[in-house]
């Protein structure tokens, strides 16, 4: 199913639930992910090395794309493996931090009684530790992340189970998202898509420039609706 794209103003007064994508989304850490990928691919599969673009894969789970650029489910664990302890490794030496806004943002829709979820492709264990790198533990309700769904993004099955898991109604949710796959993956669930850090966004989404963009057109919807009553 795919929704009516609306304009920004009309999605942000509107909606209760905000569902959050981490990488690329709130978080610079799309840079971090290749070149983790890159030294464990030139470890674990070097011949993919050359064809390898990351941007072919960036909003999927590390192990959906490890077998992707291997097509052996034995190797592809070892990669995804390989390459998560190297992401780990930058997360901790400092090299993600959060997109200018960020944290306004969600500061904002706290205010005004949105509700923050977060949606990710990445494993658990490194979500948490960007999440504690980047001061972003305990800023949302609840966190689906690549450990809790069979699916990967574009499915959507990743965001349709996360709004059943959290009885979010798709009408009342607007999801933030940086990649093609993570926007495929909201629009065929349904949900109202903004599509950050662009100026084209992929079909059914709603492109946003940065998100103190997102943040100034919240309050000015809210003003708007609170003079008009709504």
């Amino acid at each position: 199913m795919t929704p009516v794209v609306s304009p920004p103003a009309e999605i942000l007064v509107r909606r209760g639930h905000w569902l959050f994508d981490l990488d690329g989304t709130l978080v610079d850490s799309c840079p971090v992910h290749e070149a983790a990928f890159r030294e464990a691919i030139a470890e674990v599969a070097p011949e993919a090395l050359a064809g390898f673009r990351y941007a072919d894969h960036a909003g999927a789970s590390t192990r959906a794309a490890a077998l992707r650029l291997t097509g052996d489910a034995e190797r592809a664990g070892r990669l995804a493996r390989r390459k998560q302890e190297l992401y780990r490794e930058h997360v901790a030496a400092g090299r993600a931090e959060l997109f200018p806004g960020a944290g306004g943002l969600l500061d904002r829709l706290a205010a005004a009684g949105r509700t923050a979820y977060l949606v990710t492709g990445g494993s658990r264990a490194s979500v948490e530790r960007v999440l504690a790198a980047c001061a972003l533990t305990g800023r949302f309700r609840a966190v689906l992340t690549s450990d809790d769904v069979p699916a990967s993004k574009p499915d959507p099955a990743v965001y349709a189970a996360a709004c059943e898991r959290w009885g979010v109604d798709p009408c009342d949710a607007v999801v933030l998202e940086d990649s093609a796959h993570g926007v495929a993956s909201a629009v065929g669930a349904g949900l109202a898509t903004l599509h950050v850090h662009v100026a084209e966004p992929a079909p059914g989404a709603v492109a946003v420039g940065c998100l103190d963009e997102i943040t100034s057109l919240l309050e000015t919807s809210l003003l708007d609706s609170e003079v008009n009553g709504g």
